[in-house]
């Protein structure tokens, strides 16, 4: 390996953003409009919007029918175990022999490789915290207190809503607030039917229909969903929101941005007299060749794992177990949302109707347990994510029709049915943790990590809940051949791997303050994953939006006062 001689100046900038996902594509967005001149460094290979290569193929433009070979499952045989890893996106993700892991338990770590990351391939679900989250910890004894209150993120939910373009329906719901949202996509004949029936029935619970970055109208020269459902080939339209089509346009519109692919961020690096961090370094995943960059502040939004990786491998003479990690908190407390547990029913009636486009969205019920009362097996909660839908042709796959029968089968709608599934929150355990593993390296000779992570009792005796009271309350609906179903997915399975540098008041508890600041290198800040200190029940991106945002903010005041 060699160390690029290009000269330091031609090497610094005010700021360096890790990783172009949802949190850096805004941090760099942020930065850049502030007048900032700012360097992105992405791991991945270039995207460019709206040039996805598989956007707009058909089934048949598939060499396997969309089906993955043996050797691209043996190749990335992790992403293989989320059901979004197909031939149409392989090309998104990582190769999990070139990036080993050790699963001391079993973890999904799903990755992209692109810039843009998982903003490409995430399922756009834009719920806010409330304070029901925020107070979570402090009221039940569970990892420490969040330094902050939903009136604090609230202003920052409004800025980042308005520029990405959020679909849904206001619900006046104290524990799933409002926001600013386009026109709500339209339940189904089925789905509506059942609104009715479920709200009369449970006057305390909701059904809305998913809150998602998708357009029912055009937003900032982005064209508005188009129900093709292709969402995970990429969107040509612009039409969800991700880093590509959004919030890198709106960076290098600034003239302020530099972007570098192909970059893995090995270090940060430490000045112990200045106590600061001055840069970062960089290996090319072509050449194999080293480079130092330099700047004032630096963002780390790498995903969770990959900044955990980065400030565990970050040694020096005061940080000997990584960079900021005094308190032994980097690493601790990995959360999941535990999922795939719930209840399916068949549907009688509606036969003659049916629904146009195919909708990128489902219903969402909010949570509705541990709200106003007690639930006495498990702490937290839940919320269900589903609708209804009719059968199509794949019913007829095993068919024994023949000829005019079989052509007016397959042109048939089938039964209409209704599932649904919860995401639960997991609570923050102080031994679901990641340390760096200095024996196994990836393909680049680095370091990797290993990954110590369960669904605990309280996890399961949600799970159970989920599959019950959902068939509880489909029978009682009086929904036909009620099916409950506990398939619990292992713990990263839902895309939603956090914690590991959690936010708090205390430095001897914490690793980044109410700003996402490191407390011991402040001109530092974490805004992916890494910083949340408990979970909820929601999809977490749009808070990790909101937190960058202001995070940004923060640290564009403190420079001007010549604080970092």
């Amino acid at each position: 390996m060699n160390l690029i001689s290009k000269s330091k100046e031609a090497r610094t900038y005010d700021a360096i953003v890790v990783g172009s996902g949802i949190s850096g594509g805004w941090a760099a967005k942020e930065l850049c409009e502030s007048g900032l001149k700012v360097l992105m460094l992405e791991r991945g290979k270039p995207v460019n919007h709206p040039q996805y290569p598989t956007a707009t193929n058909d089934p048949w433009d598939f060499p396997h029918r969309n089906r993955l070979t043996e050797e691209e499952k043996r190749i990335s045989f992790v992403q293989n175990r989320h059901w979004t890893f197909q031939s149409e996106n392989k090309h998104f993700f990582i190769n999990d022999l070139e990036n080993p892991y050790t699963e001391i338990k079993r973890f999904d770590w799903i990755r992209a490789d692109v810039v843009g990351g998982r903003s490409l391939l995430w399922s756009r679900h834009c719920y806010r915290f409330s304070d029901l989250d925020f107070e979570a910890n402090i009221k039940d004894g569970h990892g420490i207190d969040w330094p902050i209150r939903y009136k604090d993120l609230a202003p920052w939910y409004d800025y980042v809503e308005k520029f990405i373009g959020v679909s849904g329906q206001t619900e006046g719901l104290a524990h799933l607030p409002d926001g600013h949202f386009l026109p709500p996509m339209e339940m189904n004949c089925v789905e509506q039917d059942f609104k009715v029936k479920f709200e009369k029935k449970y006057p305390d619970r909701r059904v809305t229909i998913g809150r998602v970055a998708n357009l029912t109208q055009p937003v900032k020269g982005r064209g508005q969903c188009q129900a093709r459902n292709l969402c995970h080939r990429g969107c040509p339209y612009g039409a969800y929101f991700s880093t590509n089509a959004s919030t890198l346009p709106a960076a290098h519109a600034t003239k302020n941005l530099e972007l570098l692919s192909g970059m893995l961020v090995n270090r940060v690096l430490y000045d112990e007299q200045k106590e600061r961090a001055t840069g970062v370094e960089v290996l090319n995943t072509e050449t194999n060749e080293i480079t130092e960059y330099y700047a004032k502040i630096i963002f780390l939004n790498a995903s969770t794992l990959g900044t955990t990786f980065i400030l565990l491998n970050s040694v020096s003479n005061r940080f000997p177990n990584g960079l900021g990690n005094g308190s032994d908190q980097v690493g601790r407390n990995l959360m999941d949302h535990h999922k795939n547990s719930g209840a399916s029913a068949s549907v009688e009636g509606f036969e003659d109707k049916y629904y146009s486009g195919r909708r990128p969205n489902t219903l969402y019920i909010p949570r509705f347990i541990n709200v106003n009362k007690k639930n006495k097996d498990y702490l937290r909660g839940y919320g269900l994510m589903g609708g209804a839908s009719r059968a199509g042709w794949r019913s007829q796959i095993v068919s024994d029709k023949i000829g005019a029968d079989l052509k007016s089968a397959v042109q048939t709608p089938g039964p209409w049915s209704i599932n649904f599934g919860g995401f639960g929150e997991c609570l923050p355990y102080h031994d679901n943790r990641v340390t760096l593993n200095t024996n196994v390296k990836d393909k680049w000779g680095r370091n990797t990590l290993s990954i110590n992570c369960e669904f605990k009792d309280n996890e399961k005796a949600m799970q159970q809940d989920m599959a019950n009271g959902t068939a509880e309350f489909l029978e009682e609906l009086g929904y036909k051949n009620v099916k409950p179903y506990v398939n619990t997915a292992y713990p990263g399975n839902a895309n939603h791997e956090m914690g590991t540098a959690r936010m708090g008041k205390d430095p001897e508890n914490s690793v980044v303050n109410s700003y996402n600041q490191m407390h011991e290198v402040k001109n530092v800040f974490i805004t992916d994953g890494s910083f949340m200190t408990s979970s909820s029940c929601v999809n977490p991106s749009l808070t990790y939006m909101a937190i960058t945002a202001r995070a940004c903010a923060h640290a564009i005041n403190e420079m001007k006062k010549q604080n970092i």
